[in-house]
């Protein structure tokens, strides 16, 4: 591979952004790639995929370079000079490049990585945390799966089409896809591809949605004409699941504390032909108390650590710090506490993570239903989801129904 000037100044003032002024990873990402319009798919795919590697192994790199942040320029060129070693880059002759040690580069990776939390760059507080909750065996298997970049995921939106449909159709615009296993309306990508510039997503006929996540709107046991409430919706993923899981047909009521996110998922409930959506704010305790015993069905996608999703948000592993874990954990105890009652008698509810952490998924469960609050409940079914086990996001979902009285 040759490296280009232009590419490669993209990639450090990318980095200088990430790593310096704290600005998220996507949002870098997306932005370089609109940098030049000239550059072709392979161009933007260098850019892309090399700022992610040296976010996702910044630790390593950066102990092999011996550099310390904040990065100068010249220490990210040093951690590019790395990355690219080791990748078996011939570095040009830049002036960035004089005296890199390459010898020296492969000699102390070897050293390195025999010590996880370096070879896999993550936090000390991060490697002993999921020590803790996971063991040595599980946790090091599973660190080591979020480093890989994940695949690019689609769910059919049926209320517009079927899945070998869609897969034709892609192919028709150069997209080949195959199908999942016990994923009923998911497609792999085979090769990766902008896929939002497509005539087909702009018809609505699909969704980004990983594997794993496409799982818990099944798991919720929806039915058309029923009550639905989405209480964490955010931009909608699982919501306008849930709307062809019902058919369109009743009421879907998708809540979140975030205004903005929802804005979004009006736009794409448009163009996913869905019209059983009422959107609400959570501005106050005011919506969820009229919804006290109404749903039939309620999702609590539950915010957390994302522990599961560190392959998608790399960044993450370095913006994460301990005490939010912590309080997180609290938060988990009181929206499952306080959504919990729009279920009516009879009715189901969903609560679900993307994260590995026992105390973020089963023990959180455990400890509500022996609240106040869980009482009337009774856990049907739960499924943790790992990486380096499925191949997908790392994700938990348990099932819950609220007895009749």
């Amino acid at each position: 591979m040759r490296l280009h000037r232009n590419l490669c100044f993209a990639v450090i003032d990318g980095l200088y952004k990430i790593f310096n002024e704290n600005e998220y990873a996507d949002k870098v990402v997306q932005s370089l790639l609109k940098r030049d319009k000239r550059w072709g798919s392979r161009d933007r795919g260098f850019v892309a995929e090399t700022v992610y590697e040296i976010v996702r192994y910044k630790r390593l790199y950066a102990e092999i370079a011996n550099v310390k942040e904040p990065f100068d320029r010249d220490n990210l060129w040093r951690l590019f000079a790395v990355w690219a070693t080791l990748k078996g880059i011939r570095l040009p002759d830049w002036k960035y490049f004089e005296g890199t040690p390459t010898r020296k580069i492969k000699g102390r990776f070897d050293e390195l990585s025999k010590t996880r939390k370096i070879k896999e760059s993550i936090p000390d507080w991060m490697d002993e945390l999921g020590v803790s909750e996971l063991g040595e065996a599980t946790w090091s298997k599973e660190i080591e799966k979020q480093n890989e970049q994940a695949d690019v995921i689609l769910r059919t939106n049926t209320l517009k089409t079927t899945k070998k449909d869609l897969q034709q159709r892609l192919a028709s615009e150069d997209i080949e896809t195959e199908f999942l296993p016990n994923h009923p309306s998911a497609l792999r990508l085979k090769e990766r591809a902008n896929v939002f510039r497509t005539e087909t997503f702009k018809d609505g006929w699909f969704e980004v949605q990983d594997a794993s996540s496409q799982l818990v709107a099944d798991f919720l046991d929806v039915h058309s004409g029923m009550k639905v409430v989405d209480v964490c919706a955010g931009a909608g993923g699982k919501t306008l699941h849930l709307a062809s899981l019902m058919e369109n047909k009743g009421q879907l009521i998708a809540m979140d504390i975030y205004e903005s996110k929802l804005k979004k998922l009006k736009v794409r409930a448009r163009r996913n032909g869905v019209h059983n959506i009422e959107m609400k704010a959570i501005d106050s305790t005011k919506p969820i108390k009229k919804l006290h015993g109404k749903a039939d069905r309620l999702l609590i996608d539950a915010p957390c650590s994302g522990l599961g999703v560190l392959r998608r948000n790399p960044d993450a592993k370095w913006k994460l710090q301990p005490e939010f874990i912590e309080s997180i954990k609290q938060t988990q105890k009181e929206v499952l506490e306080q959504y919990s009652k729009m279920v009516k008698d009879g009715g189901k509810m969903v609560y679900a993570t993307c994260s590995v952490l026992p105390s973020e998924n089963e023990k959180q469960v455990e400890q509500f239903l022996n609240s106040e609050a869980g009482a009337p409940f009774k856990l049907i079914k739960d499924k943790k989801i790992l990486a380096h086990k499925s191949g997908f996001d790392g994700f938990y979902m348990a099932l819950l129904e609220k007895k009749s009285n």
